[in-house]
Order: structure tokens, then C-alpha cells, then sequence
């Protein structure tokens, strides 16, 4: 098994372009940015993914997330930005230690679509209802009637 490259980070041993740290959160540029100004923010506690930490971890991730992307698009100007978590290698998660991109966005950048253009696959609207419908029911289930 291959050491965590963020915990070895976070330990201060991994190579990074550190520009901010406190108690919680670590955000550098990533060796090879996607973009001018791309930023990872990766919390110090090792967690495969966002579903695998406490939620008071979570919003501290994003808490910083959205601190340092106001200040990317202050200082950057970009025409857009994505922040982004994978959770797990089908999508494209390659260090499982949980952590969000900022991309800034500039139209014909260097990063291309993230979405599928128009031929992607058309879903059957019939099983797009149904799973609204399920998903619908796990979130807030039927409470029962008043006797």
C-alpha cells in the first residue's frame, strides 16, 4: 500500500505550493494545475471521501473552499469556476483521501467540457420519474396520519 501523498502533505513532508493552512484544512496547487489558479483544499484528517467524514469536517471543507474561491475569483477575474469532489475511481478519484478542486474557467481553456455534449444518452423519462419518486421517499418519508 502506497502512503496518502495529502497526508504526507498535511505532515509537512509532501511537495506542495502551500497558500493557506489552519487546524483543519490544507490548500496548495496541485503540482500540475488544470488551470491558472487551480486549487485543491484537503482536510489534515484522512478520509477516503466527503461520505466518510463528520459532517462537522465537511462543512470546514467547504467552508474554506468557498473562502478561497471568492479570493481566486476576486483576484483572477475567471469567466467561470467549478469546484469539484470525486468520490471513487469511476469518477476519476485518483488520491482517496477526500479533498475539492476550485478550477477557475476561462471560455476554451485548457480543461474542455465537463459535461456530455449532445449525443448523450437520452434516459427513458419513465425511469427518471420513478427514481424521482424513490429518492423522494427516502428524504422526507410519509409521516404517518394524526390519530
Amino acid at each position: 500500500m502506497h502512503p496518502c501523498p495529502f497526508c504526507s502533505i498535511a505532515a509537512g513532508r509532501g511537495p506542495a505550493r502551500m497558500i493557506f493552512e489552519d487546524d483543519h484544512t490544507l490548500v496548495f496547487f496541485p503540482l500540475v494545475p488544470a488551470t491558472l489558479g487551480h486549487t485543491l483544499v484537503v482536510p489534515r484528517l484522512h478520509a477516503p471521501d466527503l461520505w466518510a467524514m463528520a459532517p462537522t469536517e465537511v462543512e470546514r471543507l467547504l467552508s474554506t473552499a468557498l473562502r478561497v474561491g471568492a479570493a481566486l475569483r476576486d483576484h483572477l477575474a475567471p469567466e467561470g469556476m467549478n469546484l469539484i469532489h470525486s468520490a471513487g475511481s469511476a469518477a476519476s478519484q485518483t488520491v482517496f483521501h477526500a479533498h475539492v478542486h476550485l478550477v477557475p474557467r476561462w471560455q476554451g481553456d485548457t480543461m474542455g467540457p465537463m459535461w456530455p455534449g449532445d449525443g448523450a444518452e437520452v434516459r427513458d423519462t419513465a425511469e427518471l420519474d420513478a427514481l424521482a419518486d424513490e429518492m423522494a421517499a427516502l428524504l422526507f418519508p410519509p409521516t404517518p396520519p394524526k390519530a
